[in-house]
C-alpha cells in the first residue's frame, strides 16, 4: 500500500466495525492524540472521514506530565484539533512508577482514562512496527502465548470503549510518508531516542540489525503476533470448556478440577480464570500458585498477587 491508500485503509477499517456494532444511531470515535507522528496522521484521516462514514470524532490527549515540554505538548495538540474542529479532552495524570517500570505505569495511567470515556471506540494509531516490537519485548521477558500475541486490531470491552487499531497491519514508513505528502506537523519526543528504555533500545537497535539481514523482520513478527493471538483464543475456548461447573456460587474455582486435568490444561484454566479478574503473572509465577493451591488438602494457604490476595478454603480458590 502507499501513503495515498492510507485513508482508504482507515475507511475499510472503520466501515466494517461501524456494520458489526453501530449500524444504527449515534457513532462516536475518539482519538488518543499525544501529538506525535502517528496520532496526527490518525487525527487527520478520521477527520476526512468524518462526513463519509457519519460518525463523530473527538480527541483525547492524556498530559503525563513527566517532560517540561508536557504543557507546550498539550497546546500543540489543542491548537491541531481546534484546526480541524475537532473537540479535545485534556486529562491530566499522575504517573506513579512501581515495580513494572516507568513506561507501564504512564500506560495503565493511560488505559484507566480510555476506560471513563463515554464513546463506542478509542481509536489508537499502534502500527505494525510497534507490533514486532512489542512481540520481541514480550518475548525477551518470558511472556507466554497471550502476552506473544501482542496487540489486536480491535480490542472489545465489557466496561467502557473499545480500543480500535486501524494502523495494525500498516509500516511506519508508509505513515511518514502520509504525513510529509500532506505537510501535516508533529511533535518529536526527544526521550524516544533515549536507550535506556528497552522499548527505544529494541526499535533503534536491535530491530535494525535483525532488518539488515532478514529484511522482511517487522512484517514476519507482526503476522507471528497474528496467529499466536489465533492460537491464545483457541486457549481461551479450552479454558472456558475446562472452567465449565468448575465455579462454586461466587466464582471461586475448584481445586478438584485443577488436579483433574493435564498440567497444561490446569495452568491453562488457572491462567484463564486469573485473567477474567484482570490479573496476568508469568509462567513461573503461575506454576508456583498452582503448586502453592494444590498444596495438602487440609492446608488453608494465602497466595499474594502484587497487591491482592488468594485464598483456599473448602476446595475452592477465592479472592480474599
Amino acid at each position: 500500500m502507499e501513503w495515498a491508500g492510507l485513508a482508504t485503509h482507515v475507511a475499510a477499517f472503520l466501515r466494517a466495525r461501524r456494520d458489526q456494532r453501530t449500524a444504527q444511531g449515534r457513532w462516536r470515535l475518539c482519538v488518543a492524540f499525544s501529538g506525535g507522528l502517528d496520532s496526527t496522521v490518525l487525527l487527520h484521516c478520521l477527520t476526512g472521514l468524518r462526513a463519509p462514514l457519519g460518525f463523530e470524532l473527538t480527541a483525547l490527549h492524556v498530559h503525563h506530565g513527566l517532560r517540561p515540554e508536557a504543557d507546550a505538548w498539550a497546546e500543540h495538540c489543542a491548537a491541531q484539533c481546534a484546526d480541524r474542529a475537532v473537540p479535545l479532552t485534556i486529562e491530566r495524570v499522575v504517573i506513579v512508577s512501581d515495580d513494572k517500570g516507568l513506561e507501564a505505569a504512564a500506560r495503565d495511567a493511560r488505559r484507566k482514562v480510555f476506560a471513563v470515556q463515554e464513546v463506542d471506540a478509542i481509536v489508537l494509531a499502534q502500527h505494525r512496527d510497534d507490533q514486532a516490537e512489542t512481540l520481541l519485548f514480550r518475548l525477551l521477558r518470558g511472556a507466554g502465548t497471550r502476552g506473544l500475541s501482542a496487540m489486536r486490531a480491535v480490542t472489545p470491552s465489557t466496561a467502557g470503549p473499545a480500543l480500535w487499531r486501524p494502523f495494525l497491519d500498516i509500516p511506519r514508513t508508509e505513515i511518514r510518508a502520509y504525513a510529509e505528502a500532506q505537510a501535516l506537523r508533529w511533535i518529536d519526543d526527544p526521550s524516544n531516542a533515549n536507550l535506556i528504555h528497552t522499548r527505544n533500545f529494541l526499535r533503534l537497535t536491535i530491530l535494525p540489525a535483525l532488518a539488515a539481514r532478514f529484511p522482511a523482520v517487522n512484517a514476519i513478527l507482526a503476522r507471528t503476533a497474528e496467529q499466536l493471538a489465533e492460537d491464545a483464543t483457541l486457549l481461551d475456548a479450552l479454558a472456558m470448556q475446562d472452567a465449565e461447573g468448575a465455579c462454586d456460587a461466587i466464582g471461586g474455582l475448584s481445586c478438584a478440577r485443577l488436579v483433574a486435568l493435564t498440567p497444561a490444561r490446569a495452568r491453562n484454566l488457572l491462567r484463564g480464570w486469573l485473567a477474567r479478574s484482570g490479573v496476568f503473572i508469568d509462567r513461573a509465577r503461575l506454576d508456583d500458585l498452582l503448586r502453592q493451591a494444590l498444596a495438602a488438602p487440609d492446608a488453608h494457604p494465602e497466595i499474594r498477587i502484587g497487591e491482592r490476595h488468594l485464598k483456599r478454603s473448602r476446595g475452592f480458590l477465592h479472592w480474599a
